[in-house]
Order: C-alpha cells, then structure tokens, then sequence
C-alpha cells in the first residue's frame, strides 16, 4: 500500500514537500505525482515519482486531460491514501480517489489566508475528503486547522553586509511579471552578481541574462550564496529563500495586471511581513534602501515544529490544530 502525493509544481510541490516531514498518520512508501519541470525532477530525484503534463489554473481542458490521468494512475496500484496541496490535479485525483474509498487529504495552500481556493471550494462538496487550513477560518465549517507551513521559521536581525549576490525569482507559473524583474533591474547595485529566474516574463530591453526555469538544486545553491532573495509572492519561492536563510523581499502579483488569477499573493504578502519574514513592497517601491533592509535580516529554521495530524481529530489540550509539546516529533535542521 502507498500513499499518493499530489500537487503542482512550483509553490504547491514545495509546500507539500516541507510538510511531509510533520505528517502524522502516514507510514510506509510513497509516490509523488506533479509536473515536468527542473524543480520537481531536481527535488524529487530519490523519491518514487510520476509526472503529468502542466497546466495553469482553471485550464478546462487540463481538466479533462487530468480526469483520465486519474483514472490510470488510481487503477495501476493499491493506495492507502492520496494527499494534495492542490492546485489544478487536486480536483480530479481526490474525487475520483474517493469513488474508489481511497482515504483523500487536501491541505489548501499557505496563499490562502482569508478562505479557500477554487480547488478547495469545488472538494467541499465531495464526500470524505479531509480538508485542512493553514490559518483559522471561523467561518468554514469542516476545514480544520492544523498549523502552517509557516512555523518551521522566524526572523531576526543580523548584522549588516554589503550586497554582492543577488537572486531574483518570479518562480514557474506561466503568467509574466516584467514589473518585478525591471524594478529589480533598477534597484540592485550594478556590481552585483545577480541570477535571474525569470519564467515566462518578457526581458527584452533589459539589461540581464535570463533563466526561464532554474534547477531546485541550483536555485538553492546561489540563494545560499547570495546577500538578497527578491521573489514573487509565492510560497515555493519564499519557502527556498528561508531555507537558505534570508528574509525576502516579496513583490505580490496582481491580477487586474495579468499577473495572475487572482490578488491572493497581497494576502500571503501581508501575513509573511506580519510574522517578520519577509519585506513586503510593491514593485515601485523596490528601492537601493529596501535592498539593504533585507541583507540586515535573516531567517532562522524552527528545531521542533509541531506535527501537521492527518485526519485525527485535535490534540484535546489546543483547538483543533497545534499539538501539545509532547506530541512534537524529533527536531529538524535549522535554515541557514
């Protein structure tokens, strides 16, 4: 019996890929099922997987595509339980998972910090799926919080340096954000070394040598080197610049812009700024000034984040979501 990860690649993969170490619930093997990309072939190397064809969010016709996928993949193996931080094959895997009596999670992203996604809000009319929050929606019966992704990190105050490396990232949607990557373009001193990820914006007239889509590995491996990550708003893009010790400087997309389907990267923008791990800005306020702030702080990983429980209720001692202490698993590895 194996258990069934599914996501997205970009910031969904990633999410479900820091939280698996804090699941409860789940033994034995696994496989991971996402998209094609140097992200998800780089970050899942060792790990039993199987790749989809991508698509962008309320693609129709990918719909339709991952709807037959599902049923090919559900009917190859005996599988225990199916997980997903969504975005688009969440739907199709889950509801069909669930007419086979497969036990189904879907956590929604850390971007939804006001209410449920699309994904979120088309699985609450499927019988049985467990739903997860990652922050407390009074409001939404049935979603039960169990912590955030979040709490494996703080941010603190170091010391100031100069800014010699520098990695921008818009990460791997498919939507261009051209005022991010010109503002960085702008604002980064002219003598540093600067590794632009850039998607599927358009460069042309800038000054800059462009990456579309960068390994996770050697992503990682330059924000580690560098002074300053600037990112879009994204989880999967904050997520790396913790890992690597920093507090980003997050530039939300925006929809009415056709940045991206809707405005939710502000909402993430606004709580990670909240919680002291990133510097929020829009893009004209991307300054020489902002840059400095940011290689003044960093980010430090927490040693003993609490479990993310999968269909047990609460522990009896926190409301439906943190465990009690002595719940926690072993300490993790600090971000650097």
């Amino acid at each position: 019996m194996q258990t069934l990860f599914v996501a997205s690649a970009g910031g969904h993969l990633e999410e479900l890929w820091s939280l698996r170490p804090r699941f409860t619930g789940l033994e034995g093997e696994c496989r991971w099922l996402t998209f094609d990309t140097p992200q998800s072939r780089s970050l899942l190397r060792h790990e039993q997987r199987t790749f989809i064809p991508p698509a962008r969010p309320r693609d129709a016709r990918a719909t339709v595509v991952h709807t037959r996928l599902a049923m090919h993949v559900l009917g190859l193996g005996r599988w225990k339980a199916v997980v997903s931080t969504g975005c688009l094959p969440a739907v199709p895997f889950l509801t069909l998972a669930r007419t086979r009596g497969i036990e189904c999670h879907f956590i929604d992203s850390a971007t939804r910090v006001e209410g449920p996604s699309l994904s979120a809000t088309l699985l609450d009319k499927v019988p049985g799926v467990h739903r997860y929050c990652q922050y407390r929606w009074p409001d939404r019966p049935g979603w039960h919080y169990r912590g955030s992704i979040f709490d494996d990190y703080a941010g603190e105050a170091r010391g100031r340096r100069d800014v010699r490396r520098v990695v921008v990232t818009v990460g791997t949607s498919d939507y261009s954000f051209r005022r991010l990557v010109a503002a960085a373009h702008a604002a980064v001193p002219a003598d540093a070394e600067v590794l632009w990820q850039t998607g599927a914006t358009d460069t042309s007239g800038l000054a800059l040598s462009p990456r579309p889509l960068v390994p996770d590995d050697d992503l990682r491996r330059a924000m580690a080197a560098a002074d300053v990550v600037i990112c879009h708003a994204g989880v999967g893009s904050a997520l790396a610049a913790f890992g690597a010790g920093h507090c980003p400087i997050i530039v939300p997309r925006r929809r009415a812009r056709g940045e991206h389907v809707d405005d939710h990267q502000e909402q993430l923008a606004t709580e990670l700024a909240g919680r002291g791990l990133a510097i929020a800005v829009e893009a004209d306020q991307l300054t020489s000034e902002v840059i400095d702030r940011a290689a003044s702080r960093r980010v430090v990983g927490n040693e003993d984040p609490p479990p993310f429980i999968l269909g047990s209720p609460a522990p009896p001692d926190r409301p439906d979501g943190a465990a009690s202490g002595s719940a926690r698993r072993p300490g993790r590895r600090a971000a650097a």
